[in-house]
């Protein structure tokens, strides 16, 4: 799935879900060091922890993070996969 994102330096975020657990998280753009440590950090993770620990972190002056961005991210990745096709 990819996310287009709002209000922060980077565009867009790939990420993959095998179930809830996350598998992939690729952020395009933004602090490149920094969107690769979060998307590693992640990786391996419950969705669910993901987003409780990244949800509502704010950059700068910003309302939103890249880190804020994921949880959203992935909320509306675990919203779709429970969605009955």
């Amino acid at each position: 799935m990819i996310y287009k994102t709002r209000g922060v330096c980077s565009s867009a975020i790939e990420l993959e879900l095998d179930n809830d657990i996350v598998k992939k998280v690729q952020f395009i753009g933004g602090c490149d060091g920094n969107t690769k440590g979060v998307a590693r950090l992640v990786e391996g993770m419950k969705a669910e922890e993901a987003i409780s620990r990244l949800e509502g972190i704010t950059c700068g002056f910003k309302p939103t993070s890249c880190p804020d961005q994921l949880a959203k991210a992935l909320r509306q990745a675990l919203e779709k996969s429970n969605t009955p096709q």
